[in-house]
This record gives structure tokens, C-alpha cells and sequence, in this order.
């Protein structure tokens, strides 16, 4: 009798955590994701301050500048553009974690109304074997 109840507790507690191991994988999978998408996004801003330095080492006359300056106009358009891109992959990577969430919540929701229902109904013999054991 002490080992069904031992194995009814560990099902409820298996089944009471399963929601927020769901919860956490995600959230750390979220997150790795998007540290790798911002590592990824900073390299390529910092190859692209490099690559102006280098340039701008290279200015010797008048002439040099003013191709120069023509680079920096197409940098900054070409700037603006990948920060753009950037801010589309993250919100679509934000928006993509917010319906997973939405899943993971409906589900232990629907999870915990069915337990809840099956607890009304008198349908968890271990709860009820485990308070007579106590009252006698």
C-alpha cells in the first residue's frame, strides 16, 4: 500500500513539474537562440568599424577623402539596412517565443482544469487511500 502511494506521489509530482520543465527548456532554448543571433549581429557591426578604420587609415589627399566619404554614405546605408534586418529576425524571434509560451501555458492550463476536474470527481484514490491510512 506504501508503494502505491510512493508511485501515485511521484506520478502527481512528475506530472505537477512537467509544465514548468516545458516552461524553462524553452526559455533557455529562447534565450541561446537569441545571445547567438546578437553575437552573431555584433561581429558583423564590429567588421564593418574595421573595415571604415582601415579605410580611413588610407586617406591621403583630397581626393582619397572625398572617396572616402563616399564609402562612409554607402556604409551607413548598408549600416542602417542590416540594423533593420536585425530588429525584423528579433521580433520575429520574440513573436515565435511569445506562441510557444501561449502553447505551453494553454496546455498546463487545460492540464491542471482536467486534474482539477478529476479531483472533483473523486477520481485520485491515492489522496483518499493516503488520508484514511492517517485517520486510522
Amino acid at each position: 500500500m506504501q508503494d502505491k502511494m510512493m508511485d501515485a506521489f511521484n506520478a502527481q509530482t512528475r506530472q505537477m513539474f512537467e509544465p514548468m520543465r516545458k516552461i524553462n527548456s524553452l526559455m533557455l532554448n529562447n534565450m541561446e537562440k537569441m545571445t547567438q543571433y546578437q553575437l552573431e549581429a555584433m561581429k558583423r557591426y564590429s567588421q564593418m568599424g574595421t573595415e571604415r578604420i582601415r579605410s580611413a587609415t588610407d586617406v591621403e589627399d583630397a581626393e582619397s577623402l572625398r572617396d572616402f566619404g563616399a564609402q562612409q554614405a554607402a556604409m551607413m546605408n548598408e549600416l542602417s539596412q542590416q540594423m533593420q534586418e536585425d530588429a525584423r529576425v528579433m521580433s520575429e524571434m520574440s513573436l515565435e517565443f511569445k506562441a510557444e509560451m501561449e502553447k505551453l501555458f494553454g496546455e498546463a492550463g487545460k492540464q491542471m482544469a482536467d486534474q482539477a476536474s478529476s479531483a472533483a470527481k473523486g477520481e485520485q484514490p491515492a489522496k483518499a487511500s493516503s488520508q484514511s491510512s492517517r485517520k486510522s
